[in-house]
């Protein structure tokens, strides 16, 4: 989805019969996260409503904090996106009654970078804030970070130590920065990550990354550890060690 800051989308009929579809549909998959949006401007909540379904998730838009409590139950969001300035129960006090019922991630949603209506909000049990108009690709950002830090059985990153391998999109961190690999490094990388402390055979790597049908440089396995390490600033081999004899493997500190 495009980083919008105002889309407003056009209504169509039958709305509740798709979002029941979509609803039944998103049950059955057990890792998509849930997320309602709580807000009582229609342009808002469709903006989020679809593109956040086309980030893969189940969504529920309600207008105001009494239909958000009433489908909390039954919803089960892991994230709620809750503006402030709601319509009778202000923000506040649905974020307050939300945390003493559920385990939900709450992310509220302001028209005034305030530093006291932040205070109050984080008091109240929020767990961030975003300042409207926001960016889309910013929220879902937050929103990924909600779910990698209180829901990671439903995160498609993978921590392993000082690494974290986002299969969604095929990115590896160390230490919290992104490390720019080519497509055969990131491959490479992943599976020596996800046998921490195995030391994997030639035979084993080449099949996998490079595939069984391999007929390239007899070298091209060292070729690409050696750009590894550069990468890692793993010049004494602490990282991706050499097996004499069998391979490579990787000591997680």
């Amino acid at each position: 989805m495009n980083d919008t800051r105002m889309i407003v989308p056009t209504r169509t009929p039958g709305k509740a019969d798709a979002d029941a579809r979509h609803h039944a549909y998103m049950a059955g998959n057990a890792r998509a996260g849930r997320i309602m949006v709580v807000d009582d401007e229609q342009g808002i909540r469709d903006f989020l409503l679809f593109g956040l379904r086309d980030e893969g998730y189940d969504v529920l838009t309600v207008k105001d904090g009494e239909e958000a409590l009433n489908a909390l139950d039954q919803f089960k969001p892991h994230v709620v996106l809750l503006d402030i300035m709601l319509p009778g129960m202000d923000g506040f006090e649905v974020c307050r009654l939300m945390k003493e019922r559920v385990r939900v991630s709450i992310i509220m949603l302001t028209a005034k970078d305030d530093v006291e209506e932040r205070v109050k909000g984080l008091a109240m049990g929020a767990d961030d804030y975003v300042v409207k108009p926001f960016a889309f690709a910013e929220l879902k950002a937050r929103i990924e970070a909600r779910f990698r830090t209180q829901f990671p059985e439903l995160s498609d990153v993978q921590r392993i130590g000082k690494f974290e391998i986002d299969k969604a999109q095929k990115l590896i961190r160390y230490e919290g920065n992104a490390l720019s690999l080519s497509k055969t490094e990131y491959a490479l990388l992943e599976l020596l990550l996800e046998s921490p402390g195995v030391a994997l055979t030639r035979e084993q790597i080449l099949n996998h990354v490079w595939g069984d049908n391999f007929s390239g440089e007899d070298n091209i396995l060292e070729v690409y550890i050696r750009y590894l390490r550069h990468k890692l600033n793993d010049s004494k081999r602490q990282l991706i060690r050499t097996v004499r004899g069998v391979g490579y493997r990787v000591d997680i500190q």
